[in-house]
C-alpha cells in the first residue's frame, strides 16, 4: 500500500515526542518509515527559581507541531491527516505534575532540569537503598513534603509530561514502565512498581505532618509494558490535538513513553550488552545490563527497556546548549563581515574542524554547565572556559574541546559502568543533534566509551519515531518480543554505520577528563561568584 493510500484509509502511525527545544511529530507507514513529519519549537522557562513549561506551552506546541505535520501531508500526498492506526506520546522523563481530584493542576511543572530535590533524593535513596536522582517524580514529590507545601494533600494523581498528554487524550492515567521507571523504581521480576518500597514510602509519609490521607499506589499512573493497549484517542483528546475537527476518534493508544525509551527503540538498543548516546540539549546513555550492579551509584540511574528490562541509565542535564551559543558568536561574526550564514553549513564547518584538532584539544578546558550537573556534583552551573599560556589555541582545538566537555560529565559516569562493574557492551548507537555532522560526534563519542558507536540513517527521527515504532509494535506484534519486532519488522539486518576511535583518540579523551575533573574546583568558585 502507497504512502497516500494508507494515510486516507487511516491506517498509517503517528508518534510525536515533546523534547527539550522541539515537539516533533513523525508518521510512519506499517513497516516503520517515515512518510511525513511535523515540529514546533519551544523552550523551557525559569520562573521563581524552578525550570517549567506551561500547560498553555504544552498545548499550543501540540497543536502547532500537528498542524504541521498535516501540511507536510498536504505537500506530500494531497490529502487530509482524518484517522490513525495507532499513535504513541512520548515527552521527557521525569519532572513533576500533580493534580487534585478536579484534575486541576497544583503547582506549575517541574521539569527534569531542576537540581532542587537534593535533601529529599539522599534520603529516598537511604531509605531504599537504590539510587533516586534529584530529577525523579519520586523526589520531586517527597521534596514538596519536606517543604511542608500546602499542596500536596490536595494530590489525587502525579505523573510525568508523557503521563499528563495521554491522559488528557484518553482518559487513561497509565504509563509505559520505561517512563515510570524515572517515577519510581520499578520491580524488573513484575515489571510494576517496586511495593516494597511503595510500603518504605507511604510510612514516611505517615511520619510527616504533610495531612496526606493518599496512599502512593492510588496516586501513581499504572504501570504498562509495550505492546498493551493503553488507551483509545477520545472524541474530546481528538479535538484538543486538532482543533479543526478533522481528525475523527477512535485510535488506539500505546503507553506512553519517556525519551530514553523511545530512544532505546530508535536505535534497536533494548536486547542485553546493547546501549545508546542520546545527546541534544542534554545527555543520556543507557546500556541494557546482563545483572544487577553491585552497589549503589549515585551517578548511575537504574530504569528499564519499555518491556520492562533492566537498564543502567547515565543522565547529565547539559550538553550542546553551551556549543550552539558559540556557534551563534560565529554567526554574528560572519555577518559583521557581510556573510550570510547558513546555519546547517556553519554547524557542519565547524564540528568537522574539530577532527582536526589534536586528540587532547591542546590543553584547551570548558565546562558546559547551563544549569546544574549532579553527575558531578552540581546543583547550579557556569559557563568556563579556561587555558594556559602555553595552550595551542586553534579553531579546532576549540571545537574539540566543546564536542569533548559536551561528554564530560557522561563519561565520569560511564567510567563507573565499565571500570568498576566490568560492564560489557557489544553495540552502542548514538542518536540526537549531537551526531548530525557525519562521523563527529561518532568518533568523539567512540573516544568517550572506548568502543564502536554506531548512527543509522533513521537516527535523525529520534523519539518521535521510536514513539511510534512503540505504537506499530501494540498493533502487529503477533506474538513477538520487542526485541524480536525490531530486528525482524524495522531494522531487519541493518546495524548502522560504525565507527571506532583510535588508541591515541581515547588516549587523548583519557588525558582531557583528567583534566576536566581535577578543574572541577574551578567550576566551584565559577557558580559561586557567578550565580550571587
Amino acid at each position: 500500500m502507497d504512502a497516500k493510500q494508507l494515510i486516507t484509509e487511516g491506517k498509517s502511525v503517528l508518534g510525536i515526542e515533546f523534547g527539550s527545544t522541539r515537539i516533533k511529530a513523525v508518521l510512519t507507514d506499517e513497516s516503520g518509515k517515515p512518510i511525513a513529519s511535523g515540529g514546533h519549537g519551544w523552550e523551557n522557562r525559569l520562573e521563581n527559581g524552578v525550570w517549567t513549561y506551561t500547560l498553555d506551552d504544552i498545548w499550543d506546541g501540540l497543536r502547532d507541531c500537528y498542524r504541521d505535520l498535516k501540511k507536510d501531508v498536504k505537500e506530500k500526498y494531497g490529502v487530509s491527516l482524518n484517522k490513525f492506526g495507532a499513535m504513541g506520546f512520548s515527552a521527557m522523563m521525569h519532572g513533576y505534575l500533580a493534580f487534585d481530584k478536579a484534575g486541576e493542576l497544583l503547582v506549575p511543572f517541574r521539569t527534569w532540569r531542576n537540581t532542587i530535590t537534593e535533601e529529599a533524593a539522599a534520603a529516598l535513596t537511604k531509605e531504599f537503598d537504590y539510587n533516586i536522582p534529584q530529577r525523579w517524580s519520586i523526589a520531586h514529590l517527597y521534596q514538596a513534603v519536606l517543604n511542608k507545601e500546602d499542596h500536596v494533600k490536595n494530590i489525587a494523581f502525579f505523573t510525568t509530561l508523557a503521563g499528563y498528554v495521554h491522559w488528557k487524550l484518553t482518559g487513561e492515567k497509565v504509563l509505559g514502565v520505561g517512563d515510570a521507571s524515572g517515577m519510581f523504581p520499578i520491580d524488573i521480576n513484575t515489571r510494576d512498581y517496586d511495593k516494597t518500597m511503595i510500603g518504605k514510602f507511604n510510612e514516611l509519609i505517615k511520619k510527616s505532618d504533610c495531612g496526606c490521607e493518599w496512599k502512593l499506589e492510588d496516586i501513581l499512573p499504572k504501570c504498562l509494558v509495550a505492546g498493551e493497549n493503553a488507551g483509545k484517542l477520545t472524541e474530546e483528546g481528538a479535538k484538543l490535538l486538532d482543533p479543526s475537527g478533522e481528525l475523527e476518534a477512535g485510535a488506539f493508544v500505546c503507553p506512553p513513553e519517556g525519551d530514553a525509551g523511545t530512544g532505546m527503540a530508535a536505535t534497536n538498543s533494548v536486547a542485553k550488552r546493547t546501549g545508546n548516546i542520546s545527546a541534544g540539549t542534554s545527555v543520556f546513555a543507557m546500556i541494557v545490563l546482563e545483572k544487577e550492579l553491585s552497589k549503589v551509584y549515585p551517578q548511575i540511574d537504574l530504569v528499564t527497556t519499555p518491556d520492562g528490562a533492566l537498564v543502567a541509565m547515565v543522565h547529565c542535564n547539559n550538553c550542546t546548549s553551551e556549543i550552539n551559543a558559540w556557534v551563534n558568536i560565529f554567526k554574528e561574526y560572519s555577518e559583521l563581515m557581510g556573510y550570510k550564514v547558513d546555519m546547517n553549513e556553519l554547524f557542519t564547518k565547524l564540528y568537522s574542524v574539530a577532527l582536526k584538532g589534536e586528540a587532547d584539544c591542546g590543553n584547551l578546558l570548558s565546562y558546559n554547565y547551563v544549569s546544574g550537573e549532579p553527575v558531578t556534583g552540581f546543583d547550579k552551573g557556569a559557563l568556563v572556559f579556561a587555558r594556559n599560556a602555553e595552550a595551542n589555541f586553534t579553531l579546532a582545538n576549540f571545537m574539540r574541546m566543546h564536542l569533548y566537555s559536551a561528554l564530560g560529565a557522561l563519561k565520569s559516569g560511564m567510567d563507573l559502568l565499565f571500570k568498576s562493574e566490568d560492564v560489557k557492551i557489544d553495540r552502542m548507537f548514538g542518536h540526537g543533534g549531537y551526531f548530525k555532522t557525519k562521523e563527529v560526534g561518532q568518533k568523539i563519542a567512540a573516544a568517550a566509551v572506548g568502543a564502536p558507536v554506531s548512527v543509522m540513517e533513521t537516527a535523525g527521527e529520534g523519539g518521535a519515531w521510536g514513539i511510534a515504532l512503540l505504537a506499530g509494535y501494540m498493533i502487529a506484534k503477533e506474538g513477538r518480543s520487542l526485541e524480536q519486532y525490531l530486528n525482524e519488522v524495522i531494522f531487519a539486518g541493518e546495524k548502522g554505520e560504525s565507527l571506532e576511535a583510535d588508541e591515541a583518540e581515547v588516549k587523548g579523551f583519557d588525558k582531557f577528563m583528567d583534566t576536566y575533573m581535577k578543574g572541577l574546583e574551578m567550576e566551584k568558585a565559577a557558580v559561586e561568584l557567578l550565580n550571587k
